[in-house]
């Protein structure tokens, strides 16, 4: 439903690939949003000054303040629709994070200034007068905000926007708060008891709880936000769809706003076979990566030995003492680069540990905790042990 009406605006909806189609979705639902809150604000104003209620009153300036939002994510949508430049060579996508950033903070700005308000109401004890139309227009303004709700996440959902889901939550928030002031006006009515003041404050509370929710949940993207598991799994699973590739580590995804994502990794490959096949499987792969998820993939090429029966051995007896360090310290470590380099008096293994970041043993302990182990398979061993952190997300 909530699609059909998006397809009055845009026709060619469904094409959210194409950058200039999510900008006219984006754009679509910010218009709809200024006219419906814009609406729900001036009535409820009115309404609020007829009753002298102070909660009301917020909850306009709360729907006009939502109209502001639609309009600073709308010049958001249209700035970070910008081809990348010499100074911004990764695109302006991230423009979007910023906007949604700055409507939170203006979310909760208001929110505590609403809570001054009605603090203040709770000692000048305004009276207030409801009448059946103040009740028919709260209810009204839930089901638009309702509805409002769904079709934010219906857009959002359908061109993979956190600003228009952000700003699904606060229509949803709109109608908590909406529904209060409507229980507290009629039990004022039914009791005589001036609730206002006290649901004023609990309106405020409510969005200065939102915006403070908004700011952290639109600030992690530009911080760096791992991305899900279920992502880098499916990015694992192609790479090891393609015959030649061994095995992969060092995985590291950027994510430079929705559309713009990038990525390296390092591909294990059979050092027996011939580089200039395994370089045109990597091609390959980085080609189809781009033409099919979007995703621009740099693929490291890492060489490893199969076909020498005792470096297999050592590599499985190691791989047993890193899985029962992992056992150990309840931390799933990884190795990757495995080695042997042979000497007259002794032999080097050579690999590298992937450690996920909420490990609690620092990289020297692990290195001591490995190294005795490995000792015990033969004193002539010398482990040659370089930790790498992870850059992924191993959990939700």
């Amino acid at each position: 439903m909530n699609l059909r009406i998006l397809s009055l605006f845009v026709r060619d909806y469904e094409n959210t690939g194409d950058p200039r189609v999510r900008e006219r979705c984006a754009s679509a639902a910010g218009i709809v949003g200024i006219a419906s809150n814009i609406f729900l604000s001036i009535i409820k104003v009115i309404i609020g000054i007829v009753t002298k209620s102070i909660a009301i009153t917020a909850d306009a300036v709360n729907n006009l303040t939502d109209a502001g939002s639609s309009i600073i994510t709308l010049i958001g949508f249209r700035l970070a629709s910008k081809p990348a430049d010499a100074k911004h060579p990764y695109g302006h996508r991230r423009i979007e994070y910023i906007t949604g950033l700055i409507v939170s903070m203006v979310i909760t700005i208001l929110g505590v200034q609403f809570f001054l308000n009605s603090v203040e109401s709770l000692f000048s004890e305004p009276e207030t007068t409801y009448t059946p139309v103040t009740f028919a227009i709260l209810a009204v303004s839930i089901v638009i905000k309702l509805w409002q709700n769904r079709f934010y996440v219906a857009v959002g959902r359908h061109i993979d926007s956190a600003t228009l889901i952000a700003t699904a939550s606060d229509s949803r928030n709109d109608v908590l708060t909406t529904s209060a002031v409507l229980v507290g006006a009629i039990i004022s009515k039914l009791t005589k008891l001036n609730l206002d003041g006290w649901l004023g404050c609990a309106v405020a509370l409510f969005i200065i709880y939102s915006g403070v929710s908004l700011i952290i949940e639109t600030s992690n993207p530009l911080l760096g936000l791992a991305p899900s598991s279920e992502f880098i799994k499916s990015i694992g699973d192609r790479i090891m769809s393609y015959e030649g590739i061994l095995g992969y580590h060092d995985l590291v995804v950027h994510n430079y706003g929705p559309g713009r994502c990038f990525a390296s990794v390092h591909a294990e490959v059979p050092a027996e076979r011939d580089i200039l096949e395994s370089h045109d499987i990597i091609d390959n792969i980085e080609f189809d990566f781009l033409r099919e998820t979007g995703i621009h993939l740099v693929i490291h090429l890492d060489p490893v030995v199969t076909g020498n029966p005792e470096v297999s051995r050592l590599h499985e007896e190691v791989d047993l003492i890193i899985k029962e360090i992992s056992s150990e310290i309840h931390c799933e470590l990884t190795m990757h680069d495995f080695r042997v380099v042979k000497r007259q008096t002794h032999t080097n293994l050579l690999f590298d540990i992937t450690v996920p970041l909420d490990s609690k043993l620092s990289d020297s302990a692990l290195r001591e905790l490995i190294e005795a182990k490995i000792k015990r398979l033969s004193p002539s061993y010398n482990a040659v042990i370089t930790c790498d952190r992870s850059y992924v997300s191993t959990t939700e």
